[in-house]
């Protein structure tokens, strides 16, 4: 690949925790940028979320790749002079300490970028500058709760997503948004301020749900495997035992899945199934139809009718399944890295360049760029 890396001569400052700033820099350093890692001289807590990864966390694995580790202790008038020193030739700097601590220690982003107007600083905080809950400690679960993300998922109960979703949700934006600004700067030389709050960020994920519930019939039951708006859109049992989810997105796939694959296409012409409301309002009705279709039909022909119908189908995998799913692995989309105690595997990043192939460097260890 002869592709120049698009991020090259970029050097990011990142003074972060956890995962959302962690998530966003190491995006950056995966596309070519140069990212130096600011850690407490106990390091980033992240590191002993778990040590299931070559002896490191699992998390800190994940965000962390690509990255040099400074250990500087910020209220040490030698230490905030070097971190000073790095900002003076920095294009971005990433902050994701509490806002307060930010702002007494002269790190927030519009304190940066006001001492380096070149510079793209972003900050994330959990519930954004302004209102009641600015200076609150906000976590990833916490702005689950916050954003609605725990009343839409799962069945009956009250339920978590199953992975940061907020986090990577606020990483995702701060990301995007500092690519925006330095193309900006590319053409004006103006730098910028940027900040992303966790809860905006998981809010918008929210949208569609947010939007339905108020400008129409209010909170939505938690649909569990089903779709809220959207029949049939779920997880059926085959056979042989296997689970599988099909998803029909409209009239016309429902009227190709009923003659093709059950077998009648007067179903699709019954009044209860007419329309997606229809189906929605008689759910039930037409999963328990789907299911003793799929009980009755061998599991083999099932996925043959489907694929003839072209529904849209998944495996209902597990992890270990994802970890050797056949698509991942016959398109190579796992990479080594070093970590601090061994070598593992880890996904690349999600954008394929046809001239370029993302940096996948080593895991730091503690403080091992610090001089």
């Amino acid at each position: 690949m002869s592709g120049s890396a698009p991020l090259a001569g970029i050097k990011v400052i990142a003074l972060e925790q956890a995962v959302s700033a962690p998530y966003a820099s190491r995006q950056l350093a995966d596309i070519g940028a140069e990212v130096i890692k600011i850690e407490r001289p106990e390091g980033d807590f992240a590191r002993d979320y778990d040590h299931y990864v070559a002896g490191t966390s699992s998390f800190f694995v994940w965000a962390n790749r690509s990255k040099s580790s400074v250990v500087l202790d910020l209220k040490n008038e030698t230490d905030r002079a070097r971190l000073e020193s790095m900002l003076e030739d920095a294009d971005v700097f990433i902050v994701n300490l509490a806002p307060a601590a930010a702002q007494r220690l002269g790190l927030s982003a519009a304190q940066v970028g006001e001492r380096y107007p070149r510079i793209v600083a972003c900050e994330i905080t959990g519930y954004g500058a302004g209102g009641p809950r600015s200076d609150d400690k906000a976590y990833d679960l916490a702005i689950q709760a916050e954003a609605g993300a725990m009343s839409v998922t799962g069945d009956k109960d009250v339920s978590k997503v199953g992975f940061s979703a907020a986090d990577i949700a606020a990483g995702s934006f701060a990301f995007s948004g500092i690519l925006a600004a330095l193309v900006r700067r590319g053409r004006t030389g103006e730098g910028a301020v940027l900040s992303v709050s966790m809860l905006d960020a998981l809010a918008e994920w929210l949208s569609a749900p947010l939007l339905a519930a108020h400008y129409g019939p209010g909170q939505p039951k938690r649909t569990g495997r089903r779709h809220a708006s959207i029949a049939p859109y779920g997880t059926f049992e085959l056979s042989d035992g296997t689970t599988i989810l099909i998803a029909i997105q409209n009239d016309r796939e429902f009227h190709a899945f009923a003659d093709l694959v059950l077998g009648d296409v007067l179903i699709a012409e019954d009044e209860r199934f007419q329309s997606a409301a229809a189906r929605i309002a008689h759910v039930d009705s037409l999963e328990a139809l789907i299911a003793q279709a799929f009980t009755d039909i061998k599991a083999e022909e099932i996925r043959r009718r489907l694929a003839l119908a072209k529904i849209a189908v998944a495996n209902v995998n597990s992890l270990d399944e994802v970890w050797a799913h056949p698509q991942l692995r016959a398109r190579h989309r796992f990479v080594d890295v070093e970590a601090p105690e061994g070598s593992v595997e880890v996904l690349k990043f999600p954008v394929e360049f046809q001239d370029f192939e993302p940096r996948y460097g080593r895991v730091p260890k503690l403080g091992e760029a610090t001089s």
